[in-house]
């Protein structure tokens, strides 16, 4: 499995960060990662969010294919890649709500760390905080911990699990237990792979320490 229907919105995780949402008459990407050939007009992007410059990420080739003509992109302020079209540059603690609101989706944008060993210093990278219809989802993109402060506890978390994307899968359940979420989905990783992530050891240890939260692997 690896795509979701959840309240009416389609998920589907396209490895690593990547996601596709589509509802609302609006198709939305995080990191969109690993896509060939051609993407029907129907799952081209209104709305792209880039978490980080890092692998896994941003992926060039990815983003042109999803890209519509009148896609809006957001990017992190500190990455070096230029983008045409409407591509705006965001930076952690931007509230883009209410009247700033991207084609009627409110986005907050909050903090990713790339390291926990400098005194908590946001890294060039950001997560994303957004209102996705009546589904609130959070995602947390390259990131070592969670920002000390969400506006509520999300419906969804989209949440690394492998070291190398800032948390392993302890670190993650323990994240899971202080937001709270309805359901979390684990990501960071290209199943297959060689990676090092183990989604079942994540999702046991969610069990144990956020009962109340449902673990979607896709």
């Amino acid at each position: 499995m690896s795509s979701i229907t959840i309240d009416g919105f389609f998920i589907k995780w396209l490895g690593n960060a990547g996601f596709m949402l589509k509802g609302n008459d609006m198709v939305l990407y995080f990191d969109p990662y690993g896509l060939s050939g051609d993407i029907p007009e129907e799952d081209k992007a209104d709305l792209l969010l880039i978490t980080h410059e890092k692998f896994g990420h941003c992926e060039p080739d990815s983003i042109r294919k999803v890209r519509k003509t009148d896609c809006t992109t957001l990017i992190p302020e500190r990455m070096s890649l230029q983008f045409r079209g409407d591509a705006r540059r965001i930076m952690a603690g931007d509230s883009l709500t209410g009247e700033l609101s991207i084609k009627g989706i409110d986005i907050e944008v909050v903090p990713a760390y790339d390291s926990c060993e400098d005194n908590g210093s946001s890294g060039a990278g950001v997560g994303y905080f957004l209102l996705f219809g009546e589904l609130s989802i959070y995602h947390a993109g390259h990131t070592c911990d969670i920002p000390e402060r969400l506006s509520a506890s999300p419906d969804i978390v989209l949440l690394p699990i492998e070291a190398t994307q800032g948390m392993d899968e302890t670190k993650a359940a323990d994240a899971v237990a202080l937001i709270s979420p309805k359901i979390v989905i684990p990501m960071g990783y290209v199943p297959g792979e060689g990676t090092m992530a183990d989604p079942e050891l994540f999702s046991d240890l969610v069990k144990e320490k956020s009962p109340s939260t449902e673990v979607i692997i896709l």
